[in-house]
């Protein structure tokens, strides 16, 4: 059985309090929520903090505000996950985002896990993802106490992979993160918080927390159409090899005036598809549009050995998943199966 190192526990009741505790304890203590990606990883000794901060005795970290279309919506960052799947006013403004969550590992964890906890998710490796045994076995790697890439020993820099699955989504619904510190309070566009470096993979710092997600009106289902897709070995519990997320926005002739495509698990970082904008702006969404998109996805994608199947197939599917995603809003056949996780509560 593997068991957790000694450490100092804090539950503290408000943000200021656990802002003043992470500020007090310095880079050594960290924060956890419904602790399903930080228990584990400790109980591995992938991460060994002297202080933990839990925040879920805070309460105005839990809930969100649905209710009004078109306008800014808030989800606090320790809404559990299986909340959100349950919330009809979620499936209704966004859809995908519901689809996201419900993908996410599996019912139990879904009521352990949150929001905040999803989109601070430590990147994940093969060569990472085992117990201390196992790793001190080939002597460690980059991301913890090595000083080697396994997945590509020549480079200088951890490719571990994003492992969240609301964060694609959440990037082309173009949302914000608030953080808050002892310091004061800050927003931050989700596209920011995210470095492309497997190890140092947050921007935001230690003393930091994130509080809520803000998702604009404008990105809700009444003005923009959207989709996610993921792809993984079994239809629960596992993770990502590949997600591909998009947002679609068009007017009354279905023109499209704004798309947004990111991919998830191909990188350390959700991976924007830089220049789908330009190809689809001006245009309905038409198979050869689509068709150019994916193809500019699959070379934006730089999948590694360091996950489920073989790198090379997880690219060739990034383009085929990429064309089901924007096939799906176009309301094409999608000619792949789709995503084995339903919207049922």
């Amino acid at each position: 059985m593997l068991r957790l190192p000694q450490f100092h526990f804090h539950m503290p009741d408000s943000t200021r309090e656990a802002a003043s505790i992470l500020a007090a304890e310095g880079p050594d203590a960290r924060v956890v929520a419904g602790g399903t990606d930080l228990w584990p990883n400790m109980k591995r000794r992938h991460q060994k903090p002297a202080t933990v901060v839990s925040l879920m005795s805070i309460r105005e970290l839990d809930g969100c505000d649905l209710t009004e279309p078109s306008e800014e919506a808030r989800i606090g960052a320790t809404t559990l996950l299986g909340d959100l799947v349950r919330s009809s006013a979620l499936r209704e403004r966004f859809p995908a985002l519901a689809r996201a969550i419900a993908s996410i590992s599996s019912p139990p964890l879904r009521q352990m896990g949150t929001l905040g906890g999803n989109i601070c998710l430590d990147t994940r490796c093969t060569y990472y993802n085992q117990t201390e045994d196992w790793r001190r076995a080939i002597d460690y790697c980059m991301k913890e106490d090595g000083s080697v890439c396994w997945v590509a020993p020549s480079s200088s820099r951890c490719w571990a992979h994003t492992a969240s699955d609301s964060a694609p989504i959440l990037a082309a619904l173009g949302a914000r993160v608030r953080l808050q510190s002892a310091e004061g309070e800050r927003d931050l566009a989700l596209t920011e918080l995210y470095r492309d470096n497997g190890i140092d993979y947050l921007a935001k710092r230690p003393d930091e927390i994130v509080t809520d997600v803000l998702l604009p009106g404008a990105s809700d289902s009444q003005t923009c159409q959207s989709s996610f897709w993921k792809l993984r070995r079994r239809g629960s519990i596992d993770f990502a090899v590949l997600s591909v997320a998009a947002a679609v926005w068009t007017d009354g002739k279905g023109i499209v005036s704004d798309a947004r495509i990111f991919l998830g698990a191909v990188g350390s970082r959700p991976v924007p598809v830089e220049g789908a904008t330009e190809i689809l702006r001006g245009r309905s969404l038409t198979e050869d549009g689509i068709a150019e998109v994916a193809g500019l996805a699959r070379q934006l994608a730089t999948p590694m050995d360091n996950t489920d199947f073989k790198a090379q197939w997880r690219g060739l599917m990034t383009a085929r998943y990429t064309q089901a995603a924007l096939r799906e809003i176009a309301g094409l056949e999608t000619q792949i199966l789709p995503p084995h996780h339903s919207l049922q509560p």
